[in-house]
């Protein structure tokens, strides 16, 4: 059983090595040692997947009642898959990427710490082991936005810190509920209430409303989301990458084992805690593509468009339906492949060029073709275009949706779902647009192409395959996911 502990251990034992240590001698040296974080990180995590399925794991007890207590299920699966496959990538993307950025050393070191306490969350079989690390990993993963030390990326690192503090709190006043009202803290499918829970049910249902708004605060929920704009234009854009599509998704993971492994559907099925819920995403999906679709810098744009799109995911956990949590759970792992590729195709284009802004950057396809058309195609599949894994996933929220039993949400959360599409395209399509077809006037004769090394451009290329994959063969995947998503809903 103590392999569910390696893909913790080992990435930030690793991290910390690094961060203690005073120097290496040449930058090799210091890519071998991540490096090989990296890799001893995903071979522990498969070995964990395959290993202990199905298995728990009590490392100890910080009472009587709350033990620390790790397992591997179902939603640890897809979330754990998604993660190392993203970290991986933008990790090696890293390797170059940081050659024009100071204090290497300190990023890769809370990069594998974040990394490893990412796992933790996957793993983490009770509510008090989830909020420790969730608590845990805003404080690994500040540094990364903090990184280049300026002013605004020092004032980005606060806000991130308020608004993730603040969302914890939250979280936490709604354990204390739970607790004396539970049999247990561990997650188990259908909820964990107690028979006497029904003497308190409003008082349950206020906790429930307060851990989901707290949990929302990481995953960017309106009205707590104006950490993620300000974050992620500051950071380094592999660090942007993993914020925007990992990160991000902690919160999603903590409204999950919230809804469906505590409280349990039935208990909040058809109360104003879902109708509140149901509100709040839509509003997020609509005034994040808003947003994005105005904003003129690219890596601010992108995260206004997270904000969207990560509500995509939390509008279909609200509907509370077979289909729209199967649309939810695979727009997580489209969702983050997309963004992540979206983010490092970024950062190639600022290393390469320096630009930043969508309006410097007519002709870019010209220059960098196989950057842009991993950009374009993953945009279409973040707009929802067969045969990408972004329009599997939509097409279940849609569907689901519509076979829900909520009035007015059934039909109104696919028009918004469909208006935010529109959206989509109209802030992404541009930048692929104007960079392959420049219009007349541009200097033809005179281009070059200046693609990035391999080493920058292998992982966007391989999370781009990755993303079409999913859409062009999905039934299996869908099929796997049926198997737990009948016993939560």
């Amino acid at each position: 059983m103590f392999y569910i502990l390696l893909p913790i251990l080992f990435p930030i034992l690793t991290g910390i090595y690094l961060l203690v240590r005073k120097e290496f001698n040449d930058r090799k040296s210091l890519l071998f040692t991540s490096g090989t974080g990296f890799i001893l990180t995903v071979v522990s995590v498969l070995l964990a997947l395959f290993r202990v399925r199905g298995m728990s794991f009590t490392l100890f007890y910080l009472t009587k009642n709350l033990p620390i207590v790790f397992a591997v299920d179902g939603i640890s699966v897809v979330f754990a898959a998604m993660s190392v496959i993203i970290m991986l990538c933008a990790g090696f993307f890293s390797f170059e990427y940081m050659k024009h950025e100071t204090k290497e050393k300190r990023y890769y070191g809370f990069y594998l710490i974040v990394f490893g306490v990412l796992n933790a969350l996957c793993f983490a079989g009770s509510l008090i082991t989830f909020y420790l690390f969730f608590e845990m990993l805003t404080l690994a993963s500040m540094p990364l936005v903090l990184h280049n030390g300026r002013h605004e990326a020092i004032i980005a690192g606060l806000k991130y810190l308020l608004y993730s503090l603040c969302g914890a709190y939250m979280v936490l006043f709604g354990i204390y509920f739970v607790y004396k009202n539970s049999d247990t803290l561990r997650f188990i499918a259908g909820g964990v209430l107690s028979e006497t829970a029904g003497a308190h049910t409003e008082l349950l249902l206020i906790a429930a409303m307060v851990m989901i708004i707290g949990f929302g605060v990481k995953a960017g929920m309106f009205p707590f989301h104006a950490w993620l704009p300000a974050a992620h234009p500051v950071a380094p854009a592999p660090a942007s990458a993993i914020l925007s599509a990992v990160i991000v998704k902690a919160g999603v993971l903590g409204i999950i084992r919230v809804v469906y492994y505590i409280f349990g559907v039935s208990f909040l099925r058809g109360t104003w805690v879902q109708n509140t819920w149901l509100t709040l995403t839509l509003i997020t999906v609509f005034m994040g593509s808003m947003l994005a679709y105005r904003e003129p810098l690219l890596k601010k744009r992108l995260a206004y468009s997270t904000v969207s799109q990560i509500s995509y995911i939390l509008f279909g956990l609200a509907s509370m339906g077979t289909e729209a949590v199967t649309g939810s759970l695979l727009h997580v792992i489209a969702h983050g492949m997309i963004k992540a590729v979206l983010f490092l195709c970024a950062g190639a284009i600022i290393y390469t060029t320096g630009k930043t802004k969508v309006s410097e950057l007519r002709g870019i396809g010209k220059q960098m073709p196989l950057t842009m058309w991993c950009y374009t195609i993953v945009s279409l599949g973040l707009i929802g275009i067969p045969p990408t894994g972004g329009f599997i996933s939509k097409w279940y929220l849609a569907v689901g949706s519509l076979s829900s039993a909520v009035p007015v949400f059934r039909w109104l959360g696919p028009l918004i779902l469909l208006i935010s599409a529109l959206l989509t395209a109209g802030y992404l399509l541009p930048l692929a647009i104007q960079g392959f077809l420049p219009g007349a006037d541009y200097d033809y004769a005179n281009f070059k192409k200046r693609e990035p090394s391999l080493v920058m451009t292998m992982p966007i290329l391989i999370m781009t395959i990755l993303s079409v994959l999913v859409g062009l063969f999905p039934t299996l995947l869908v099929d796997w996911l049926m198997q737990f998503i009948n016993l939560i809903v």
